[in-house]
């Protein structure tokens, strides 16, 4: 999923090519998860775009906006594979780029687009909000654009460690640790706690915090408290500040090694021979190093070394938990045929046809090299 540096990125781009400009056309799919899910169209977006001179361009942890001379204004986000692609500059990563077939490039619309824009100028301005697997989320909000951010979404989720230096404080972050009980990790991925911490600028963060993931939030020191707020500022300045682009993120960043884990040949340490090891924290897959970070209060008794259930995204999450005994109540199978609970006697060929299907378990697929963010680079 894109985190605060990738929609740093979209941003950048958006403010170059388009903030200042007028639409003269817009257009969309009327999609009902990207749309439908937020209360609205395409056809209702397409209409409050059109004719609208687009003032400008922010963004908060993870959704963006654009606000518009006249209300309603577009709040976006990404979801797990949304983009912004403009019409003859290359916006994302290089290799996004290389994995794309002969000409595809050159296609306008972009594949699997649901919403594009064309400014009025000559040449004009075409931009298009992509998402293949339709969990990104484009709404609008009837507001003052000045007033954007006192509203929903925006306003149920916690500050931005870059945008909001004056909200997000030493002092706020010790407040939301020592007032809850959960790993670390899962705190730092809880929007409504901070804006725009994915997975693995969590792990980057308490690697170079040298805090272990699963230890409770409300367990540690002051300095150690200190210490991770120093290193969430560090990480996300850093990350924002090169757009996303990880090649020129600092070689001693564990961004850089963590992405080893299943692949033939990895070797699952840094460079330094510190060994990397992978558990699974609030369902979600956390890599750090042992040697370096060390427990130093009560950790969670339910984190656990496992394998990785590689999802169609390849985003990576906890294996399935084993179901629990049934009650004796009966549950219906892919093909709507009602199944016995376990234990219950049951005819034989009704039981084979509504076998329900088990996620599968596999390791992480080859990978050549250095693993690089998946859509980031001029």
């Amino acid at each position: 999923m894109p985190e605060i540096a990738e929609i740093a990125r979209a941003v950048h781009f958006l403010r170059i090519h388009l903030v200042g400009k007028r639409i003269a056309s817009a257009e969309a799919i009327d999609d009902a998860n990207v749309f439908g899910k937020v209360g609205t169209t395409g056809a209702a977006v397409a209409a409050a775009l059109t004719g609208k001179k687009v003032v400008s361009a922010g963004t908060q942890g993870k959704y963006f906006w654009i606000t518009l001379d006249k209300p309603p204004h577009l709040v976006m986000h990404f979801g797990m594979t949304g983009w912004i692609h403009i019409r003859n500059d290359k916006t994302a990563y290089t290799n996004y780029f290389k994995k794309m077939e002969d000409g595809e490039y050159t296609v306008w619309p972009p594949k699997f687009w649901k919403f594009q824009i064309t400014t009025d100028e000559k040449p004009a301005v075409e931009i298009a909000f992509t998402d293949p697997r339709r969990f990104g989320r484009v709404r609008l909000v009837d507001c003052p654009g000045e007033d954007i951010r006192k509203h929903s979404p925006l306003v149920e989720n916690g500050p931005d460690p870059v945008v909001d230096k004056d909200r997000f404080t030493e002092e706020y972050l010790r407040g939301k640790m020592t007032s809850r009980h959960v790993p670390i990790k899962a705190l730092l991925l809880d929007q409504t706690m901070i804006s725009g911490i994915g997975n693995w600028v969590a792990d980057e963060t308490l690697y170079q915090a040298k805090l272990h993931p699963e230890q409770y939030c409300d367990d540690f020191s002051e300095a150690e408290i200190k210490t991770l707020y120093d290193s969430i500022c560090y990480v996300c300045d850093l990350a924002v500040e090169k757009l996303g682009d990880s090649d020129q993120f600092p070689e001693h960043w564990l961004f850089n090694h963590r992405w080893g884990k299943g692949d033939k040949g990895s070797s699952s340490k840094l460079p330094n021979g510190e060994k990397l090891q992978f558990i699974t924290v609030g369902g979600r897959t956390s890599c750090f190093a042992p040697a370096v970070q060390k427990k130093t209060g009560r950790v969670a008794g339910n984190a656990k070394t496992e394998p990785i259930v590689k999802e169609e995204s390849g985003d990576e999450k906890a294996p399935p938990k084993k179901g629990r005994k049934s009650t004796g109540k009966a549950v219906k199978s892919e093909k709507g045929e009602a199944t016995p609970a376990k234990g219950k006697r049951s005819n034989p060929a009704a039981t084979e046809t509504s076998k329900s299907k088990k996620a599968k378990v596999e390791p992480a697929p080859e990978d050549s090299g250095r693993r690089r963010s998946g859509r980031l680079r001029k």
